[in-house]
């Protein structure tokens, strides 16, 4: 790693446990719009979390993404270890809440009892939110965190984050397709299956 990319760690914020509380809470609006079980409840945290959560994975992915890979090392260093903390919290809120209110709101409205042809594409949204929330979970997250612990590391291996960054990018790219595939998939539910 060249001189330039250190970075004083006792500028770098932590991962700040106390962020479990804006977890909590949107898990309990999640939980009162299952109890309440109110139709336009459930299909607001849905879309509203799924918005947030495409919105972020496709800005990341299509937007910081490159502007990280352009960036100097210290640059990329700084900008990860300050954003990695917040990351860690709200992708894996979002992806849950997403998946969850939208499974008891396609219940709730009948859309897992609709039949052939049009199961299909509630069959569609179901193995896209899987493969989202599997690849976020499964690869993305651990790998985030790899990342940001070498980075915290006085001198951080560049050969490790290197292997890691690049699955990481392939990952990525391959999540911003399967999150524009699920917006194809809900908006045909908008419009009848």
């Amino acid at each position: 790693m060249p001189s330039g990319a250190t970075v004083a760690l006792d500028d770098v914020p932590p991962i700040d446990l106390r962020n479990l509380g804006w977890v909590a809470l949107a898990l309990g609006v999640l939980v009162a719009a299952i109890v309440i079980d109110d139709a336009w409840l459930l299909n607001f945290v849905h879309v509203m979390a799924g918005v947030l959560w495409t919105g972020i994975d496709l800005f990341m992915g299509f937007v910081i993404g490159p502007i990280l890979r352009s960036a100097s090392v210290a640059v990329r260093r700084a900008i990860v270890l300050r954003l990695m903390p917040k990351m860690l919290f709200l992708l894996p809120t979002l992806a849950t809440v997403t998946g969850t209110a939208g499974w008891f709101h396609a219940r709730q409205i009948g859309l897992l009892d609709v039949g052939y042809p049009a199961y299909g594409w509630v069959l569609a949204a179901l193995v896209i939110v899987a493969i989202l929330t599997v690849q976020g979970f499964a690869v993305l997250l651990p790998v985030n965190l790899l990342v940001y612990f070498e980075m915290r590391k006085p001198i951080p291996d560049g050969a490790r984050i290197g292997r890691l960054m690049r699955r990481y990018v392939y990952a990525v790219g391959f999540q911003g397709v399967m999150q524009v595939a699920i917006i194809v998939v809900t908006a045909r539910f908008v419009t009848g299956l």
